[in-house]
């Protein structure tokens, strides 16, 4: 049985072959000696930044190795679990296919998993194929016009494709061993398997969603495009059909992943017998700093050392029973325009895999609870819209935006050092005007809390981008803890982020799987 060594500790300019080494030394081998030996995790540890490290974890087998291990007592070795990955196989063609709503990371590895057992599903998909949605979305970047069923919330791959195609997760399921697995077989980048902190790029992403695709069509499932699922026919408490651009389509196990901005399709649901209520969700702005300001904040004198790349950071506080946090941190990333209705501002962070711009950034946000809203999903959804509607006129068209010294009343008012990377332009404005006070104050607290962290974080010359509304769906449609059904229509899977069950592409993608195994589990019953 192969085993793992963790906590292998090494300065940057160590070769990576010394952590192996070192790994098969604590059994007196070799790593040429051994049937395995190689890296299966490695991570920054920058908690000093004047003594930074890598951190390996080597996997390793050899005969004996599993006594040997266990001879050792030490917790730094463990033995090598891996999920089941075996997915059963329909002995005949269902006589209703199961039907997709949804071609993010979670109706993607729902759909992808389906078609390995021979389901060959139904995907029906709003917005455009990655192709087409590349092109549109790069030409509205430039200044051309929002094609709403091509933009960065709507089309193949869901809203993480234009995104830094993080693969990081706290969920700690299985499934997601799957999830990167598939990943870095259908083209992303095959350091995915060994980084603490993965990510894709979303250069090399729209490969894979293609890929992906591909190979469900390769094995009998439909991908259809531009096909919005306008109702959900429900009769006697079970889902019955679908129907898309009037056409109705017969079901019986329907995967709903329709992503955290379809509102027409929440608002749509409003009028089914389905429980609905409002979840915890945020809203803020995206900071920007240079890259090299926060690469020398974490990383000292071993800035820009190529093994290390650009850093990252993830911060958050508790303030007056609120949440300052910042998450989908975008090291040598941009800025960019992510709104799918016209006359809103949306901002969302991207970085390419290279992660080589000169500015870094993350989303800034205050924690939103469903109290806030008397638990109204609607209510939510319309501060989401309000706040994205007020930004298109404070920003005269352009996004509004202020720089850091500004926002705390009392520094630069107008862009040095740091030039904002949204492509479409701003307008310097107030962005206290934005949201309420409440979350203005516990914004502003966040910022000067995070200096203690970050020396650079509240740079007089950083700049604040607004608004970031859409950091996860403030709606939830209740499912069975068990079935994973929706109350009130078996047979419905609400799933992912949009349903308010995922945040992020590996959650949303293992959700995805664990939906996908429940509606097999109906289809062979």
């Amino acid at each position: 049985m192969p085993v793992v060594v963790s906590e292998i500790k090494l300065s940057p300019d160590e070769p990576e072959e010394a952590a192996l080494r070192r790994a098969a030394a604590l059994f007196g081998k070799k790593p040429e000696e051994l049937s395995l030996c190689g890296i299966s995790k490695v991570s920054v540890d920058a908690r000093h930044r004047d003594d930074v490290r890598l951190v390996y974890s080597v996997t390793l087998d050899f005969g004996g190795a599993k006594e040997a291990a266990e001879a050792l007592h030490s917790r730094d070795v463990r033995f090598y679990e891996q999920a089941e990955e075996a997915i059963p196989r329909l002995s005949k063609e269902p006589e209703y296919r199961p039907v997709i709503v949804g071609f993010g990371p979670a109706g993607m590895f729902a759909g992808l998993y389906l078609a390995r057992a021979g389901a060959r599903p139904l995907i029906l998909e709003r917005g455009a194929a990655v192709e087409e949605r590349a092109a549109a979305v790069e030409r509205y970047w430039k200044g051309g016009p929002l094609d709403e069923n091509a933009s960065v919330q709507f089309g193949e791959g869901g809203a993480g494709t234009f995104s830094d195609g993080k693969l990081t997760t706290r969920i700690g399921d299985l499934r997601c061993g799957f999830v990167l697995r598939e990943f870095a077989a259908h083209g992303a980048p095959k350091d995915v398997m060994i980084r603490a902190k993965p990510h894709v790029g979303t250069d090399r992403l729209r490969e894979v969603v293609k890929n992906i695709r591909k190979e469900i069509l390769s094995l009998g499932g439909e991908v259809r495009f531009l096909s919005k699922a306008e109702d959900f026919e429900i009769a006697d408490g079970k889902i019955r059909a679908v129907v898309v651009s009037g056409e109705r389509i017969p079901a019986r196990q329907v995967i709903l992943a329709a992503g955290h901005s379809a509102r027409e399709t929440f608002t749509m649901l409003k009028s089914k017998p389905l429980l609905m209520e409002a979840k915890p969700f945020s809203a803020g702005f995206r900071i920007e700093h240079l890259r090299a300001d926060i690469d020398r904040a974490q990383y000292g004198e071993f800035a820009g050392h190529p093994a290390l790349g650009a850093a990252d950071y993830q911060l958050s506080a508790e303030i007056g029973g609120r949440c300052a946090y910042t998450f989908c941190m975008c090291p040598g990333g941009f800025v960019v325009p992510a709104e799918n209705e016209k006359e809103t501002i949306v901002t969302n962070g991207m970085s390419m895999h290279a992660r080589d711009g000169v500015n870094s950034n993350a989303a800034l946000v205050c924690s939103l609870s469903a109290e806030d809203f008397g638990g109204d999903p609607f209510r939510a959804m319309a501060f989401q819209e309000k706040t994205e509607r007020l930004a298109f006129v404070l920003g005269k068209g352009k996004a509004p935006a202020e720089t850091v010294g500004a926002f705390l009343g009392g520094g630069k008012s107008s862009f040095g050092r740091v030039t904002p990377s949204y492509s479409r332009g701003v307008t310097e404005t107030d962005l206290a005007s934005l949201y309420p006070e409440e979350m203005v104050s516990v914004l502003r607290a966040g910022i000067h809390i995070f200096h203690n962290q970050i020396r650079c974080f509240d740079d007089p010359e950083a700049v604040l981008t607004g608004p970031e509304t859409r950091t996860s769906s403030p709606v939830r449609i209740v499912r069975d803890g068990e079935s994973l059904e929706a109350v009130g229509a078996a047979g419905l899977y609400p799933c992912g982020e949009g349903a308010g069950y995922a945040g992020g592409i590996m959650s949303a993608a293992a959700d995805g799987l664990r939906c996908a195994e429940k509606v097999l589990e109906a289809l062979i019953k």
